[in-house]
């Protein structure tokens, strides 16, 4: 999951880089990024829906393999067009390989335990949300984007071989696509979904236009606010690992604290923006409080989903990343309308709506498991 959040992200540290190399402006190559993120929020569940009668050692393995492939063609190609198509099949592959990823370790640890395996696949996207831009931009001006790609091709291939070594047999999950489809997208998993998609689409209003922000009102630039960034990012990395201790006692009480506090932590960032020291702190928990929360979110949606769990694993990436980009646009429109700090009063706005949300889902349940012949069995507490 690291491999593959840095292979999103590297873009972003060598985008001009890329388009001066490839002839075409920094805003197309902007793409690039847009790309990974569709094949891997429409691409990831298709290919999921496709191979669920496979054994999930296998998928993992194919899924390296086609993102092996895919970056393989990114680095030998000279076409755009050709290089837009490998980003959105490596998304999309990235997609398969993250729902499979939640299956074989949730299967790997006893059912008290399964938020916390959640939280470790979590972590690899938090550092490399973290640590992507910083190392794909360092890699990058050393040998250039295609050796940062090259490099990416190498980890994964280590992965590949790890994967093949550790990761045990995990038999394919019971029922057609149908059958898993219907259970996964049911109302009450749809609601959650929903709660993915404003969570992150409060994060990213006001991320997105974090650096404007930290120029105009809190007087940092520069270096000193890439250090911010890094805080930021070590803040999601400790979210996440904590955060699966959370949805293993209480995830839905816990989407309910998580969200109050990104709505608190916006808004003390609205106002006291001018202030350096409160801006680094408030900082530090609104990392904390978004990634602590992504091991419920992805726990509720497969308990919800019930034995549509198997499907419902790449779902909730999907509704995340359709929050990014909805939260990219509205923190840009704010911006356009008023001014770079209407990005992150619209980031609170968003908030309030996902605290509400949350508050509603709480008492959701999975529908009862019923037996061939008897009564409906209750479903275990959430």
């Amino acid at each position: 999951m690291f491999v593959m959040g840095c292979a999103e992200l590297l873009v972003v540290g060598v985008l001009d880089v890329m388009a001066e190399d490839l002839d075409v402006s920094v805003s197309s190559a902007g793409a690039l990024v847009t790309t990974f993120a569709l094949g891997l929020a429409f691409g990831g569940p298709l290919l999921t829906a496709l191979t669920m009668r496979l054994d999930k050692r296998t998928v993992l393995a194919a899924a390296l393999i086609v993102f092996i492939l895919g970056n393989v063609v990114a680095v030998t190609t000279t076409g755009f067009g050709l290089l837009l198509g490998s980003r959105a099949l490596t998304g999309a592959a990235a997609g398969l390989h993250a729902a499979t990823a939640f299956a074989v370790a949730i299967a790997s640890v006893p059912p008290e335990r399964a938020g916390r395996a959640i939280a470790v696949v979590i972590s690899g996207v938090s550092v490399s949300a973290a640590l992507g831009v910083p190392l794909g931009t360092v890699v990058g001006n050393l040998l250039g984007w295609r050796g940062s790609f090259v490099a990416v091709i190498v980890l994964a291939c280590a992965v590949l071989a790890a994967a093949m070594v550790l990761v045990p047999s995990v038999p394919a999950v019971e029922g057609s696509a149908a059958d898993q489809a219907r259970h996964a997208f049911a109302p009450r998993v749809l609601a959650v979904l929903g709660l993915c998609f404003l969570v992150f689409a409060s994060t990213y209003a006001a991320l997105t236009y974090i650096v404007p922000f930290l120029a105009e009102v809190t007087g940092v630039d520069g270096a000193t606010a890439g250090a911010f960034l890094l805080a930021y990012g070590a803040a999601t990395a400790l979210g996440s690992f904590g955060g699966g201790r959370f949805a293993d006692r209480n995830a839905a009480g816990t989407l309910v604290v998580g969200t109050a506090g990104c709505a608190v932590t916006l808004l003390a960032l609205y106002v006291l923006g001018a202030n350096t020291v409160a801006v680094a702190v408030v900082m530090l928990a609104w990392g904390v409080c978004v990634f602590g929360m992504a091991p419920s979110l992805q726990y509720r949606v497969v308990s919800l989903a019930g034995s549509g769990g198997g499907l419902a694993q790449s779902l909730p990436a999907s509704a995340i990343n359709t929050g990014i980009a909805f939260g990219s646009f509205a923190g840009g429109v704010a911006i356009e309308r008023s001014s770079v700090p209407a990005a992150i009063l619209t980031a609170v706005g968003i908030a309030l709506a996902a605290v509400t949300v949350a508050a509603a889902t709480r008492r959701l349940t999975p529908a009862p498991a019923v037996e061939p012949h008897g009564p409906a069995r209750r479903p275990p507490a959430d």
